[in-house]
């Protein structure tokens, strides 16, 4: 018999359990998705190199205190020919696994942060193992001790007698000082993979003889977020509400017990947006929102379909983990198939830009709802009787700009360290702006930045607004050059764009420059501040107290400026 095998027939005799304990490892070999940490560990071991402290690190539940208490047996074990005995045969390594043993100590730096404690410890390491090789000091999130704590703790970590060992495990290896960091051998544990957590799952479903669709348990991998006791707590929730053999749990159930958000919604929600159909997206919204779904959850959800989108649309044999069915995944691939890379990185910016936006409104249900009709009402150009919108690769104009406009920026470097003071882009020069069949009469004189601004929602040039409002950091505005800072965000296309349509408006050649100069702050930036400062002044107004102590549940739902009318 395998130690594979003797491991999981010693836990499957624990059936009064749950199975986070039940399935605990007991052995190196039965862990999960750590093969290169055991092997450094075990080699460790067999060449006598043992540190005088370990650091485990690692999210929850990877399996950070489970290899401390493995560990510990290993050093401790009776049996010195294979250091770790199975099925816990010899005394101390029964002891350990049950937690009495007098030489291995497991404390919780959460419940015991102070220099007090610490003291007692190293007094206590003051006296030698009385049964076994070493005397072992497990501390569990170690990152919780005080400072005055781990500064006691120096100089026994430094030089510890030969027969002390000290085991660290944390979730947050960033909260250690360096000088205890330094003294320790430090080993990070990874995120179980996707398919190493999931064949894991179907071993435990065969040994309780559950019979679990593979859907459900990909559902679990998704949710557990890379936790073996995460996906193991979830399993067993299932194994309680599926007690009827005879009726399979389908997937759909399994997601109203988690409480998990069905991302088809989501996914037909992406669909009916591209097409343009707004009734049935806002329909569609609306049964998202009525399963109790929070906007911030709809976002992050939205943001992961366009994600999976983009790889469809880029990626040859891209096998997504994010849970969702075999028909979603059929899905989002047809819809990759009729959105460009610019209007998924278009919307990827919008969005993002709604996850700041609902922190500032009382009711995120109408931000979110908003913030779908205008992704419904971008258009690429604003002719009556195009139905087209810009984001559809049928649109052949859209795309052979996009291939032109890809072409002229490979030519150009666009590295950081290249941009000097002033860079004026070439396609300025080198491409004659479209000159659309306007009358003379119509042309105008743009003289500010405010001006275009408003030409440019006179004539709905919405993606123009929208980068001059979020991404223009202006410097000067003066005799047909426009000076703007270098910003990241900017669209690609921005400056061809706004240098053809500012000749088409006034019939006139400008220039936009951008430069490393601080700029202005952005139309955005400036309303974001004032509605702030605008905010603090009312809270800090009499007429505020004053409604606050006679209505305590009194909430800003929004600010506005009342004009006066009156011809006084």
């Amino acid at each position: 018999m395998s130690i594979f095998q003797v491991g999981w027939s010693l836990m499957m005799s624990k059936n009064n359990k749950v199975l986070a304990i039940k399935y605990r490892p007991q052995v190196f070999e039965e862990l999960v998705g750590q093969k290169i940490i055991v092997e450094a560990i075990k080699k460790s071991i067999s060449l006598n190199t043992i540190p005088n402290a370990f650091l485990f690190t690692g999210i929850r539940g990877v399996g950070k205190t489970t290899i401390a208490r493995i560990l510990a047996k290993s050093l401790n074990c009776s049996d010195t020919k294979k250091k770790n005995c199975l099925n816990d045969k010899c005394e101390n390594c029964t002891q350990i696994a049950e937690s009495r043993h007098i030489d291995v100590l497991e404390i919780d730096a959460a419940s015991k942060t102070g220099v007090d404690d610490v003291r007692d410890l190293i007094e206590f390491s003051r006296y030698g193992p009385t049964s076994s090789k070493f005397k072992i000091f497990i501390i569990d999130e170690v990152h919780m001790l005080s400072k005055q704590a781990f500064n006691a703790l120096l100089k026994t970590l430094e030089e510890p007698p030969e027969y002390l060992k000290f085991i660290f495990a944390t979730t947050e290896v960033n909260k250690i000082p360096v000088t205890i960091l330094s003294r320790c051998q430090r080993f990070d544990l990874m995120r179980i993979s996707f398919d190493d957590l999931l064949e894991f799952l179907k071993k435990v479903t065969l040994m309780e003889n559950k019979n679990i669709s593979e859907d459900i348990l990909k559902l679990i991998v998704k949710m557990s977020e890379g936790s073996v006791r995460d996906s193991l707590s979830l399993l067993d929730r299932i194994f309680l509400s599926n007690d009827n053999e005879e009726n399979k749990l389908s997937l759909k159930s399994a997601q109203e017990i988690f409480g998990y958000f069905d991302k088809s919604y989501t996914v037909n929600l992406i669909f009916e947006l591209l097409k343009g159909n707004e009734e049935k997206v806002l329909e569609l919204y609306k049964n998202i929102y009525n399963q109790g779904i929070e906007p911030r959850t709809f976002i992050n959800n939205f943001l992961e379909i366009l994600y999976c989108i983009k790889n469809f649309k880029n990626i040859k044999n891209f096998n997504s983990s994010t849970g969702l069915t075999d028909v979603d995944h059929k899905k989002i691939e047809n819809v990759s198939q009729l959105v460009d890379n610019r209007t998924l990185l278009l919307f990827w910016s919008f969005t993002v830009d709604v996850m700041s936006e609902i922190n500032l409104v009382s009711n995120q249900h109408l931000s979110v709802e908003m913030f779908l009709i205008r992704l419904l009402h971008l258009r690429q150009n604003s002719q009556k009787g195009n139905k087209k919108t810009f984001y559809l690769d049928e649109d052949k104009n859209v795309k052979n700009d996009l291939i032109k406009s890809e072409h002229s920026q490979k030519k150009e470097n666009t590295s950081k360290e290249n941009i000097v003071n002033q860079i004026k882009y070439s396609s300025q020069e080198k491409e004659k702006p479209v000159i659309e069949k306007e009358k003379l009469s119509d042309k105008k004189k743009i003289k500010s930045f405010s001006q275009l601004l408003s030409i440019c929602t006179t004539k709905k040039e919405i993606e123009l607004k929208y980068e001059l409002e979020h991404n223009i950091n202006l410097v000067s505005f003066k005799n047909n050059i426009i000076e703007i800072s270098f910003n990241e965000n900017l669209d690609k296309n921005f400056i061809k764009n706004l240098t053809s349509k500012l000749f088409n408006w006034t019939g006139e050649r400008w220039n936009i420059l951008l430069t490393k100069k601080t700029g202005l702050k952005s139309l955005k930036e400036i309303k974001l501040q004032d509605y702030k400062k605008n905010l603090e002044n009312l809270k800090n107004s009499e007429t505020y107290k004053n409604a606050v102590e006679k209505f305590p549940d009194l909430e800003i739902v929004k600010i506005s400026e009342s004009k006066d009318e009156s011809n006084d």
